[in-house]
């Protein structure tokens, strides 16, 4: 069982940053793939980024692509998302997922067998 609680969310203004962390408690925390999702208001939850568990080998959705970079600290049991360059549109609660089927290049929510609550970006402009 991995319990997952991220943190990091809050206002930022558009053109600013802010860094997501995602502790995941669970001792075979190093041996899942993990990613970040988000939800907009009254948008369907879509995929951010994910990381395998070696962390070499990362995705991206295509927004997220050169504003984004997901990272991990096996020793920590955390999993990071950096954002950048945040624009408006990327406000949405977001939300931290692990699956322990190795699966990176998978954007399916369903594909993750473990999720945590969320945390709320807010970009204004």
């Amino acid at each position: 069982q991995v319990q997952l609680v991220e943190s990091g969310g809050g206002l930022v203004q558009a053109g600013g940053s802010l860094r997501l962390s995602c502790a995941a408690s669970g001792r075979t925390f190093s041996t899942y793939t993990m990613g970040w999702f988000r939800q907009a208001p009254g948008k369907e939850r879509e995929f951010v980024a994910a990381v395998k568990w070696s962390g070499d080998i990362t995705h991206y959705t295509e927004s997220a692509k050169g504003r984004f970079t997901i990272s991990r600290d096996n020793a920590k049991n955390t999993v990071y998302l950096q954002m950048n360059s945040l624009k408006p549109e990327d406000t949405a609660v977001y939300y931290c997922a692990a699956n322990s089927y190795g699966l990176v290049y998978t954007t399916s929510w369903n594909a993750y067998n473990y999720r945590g609550q969320g945390t709320q970006v807010t970009v204004s402009s």
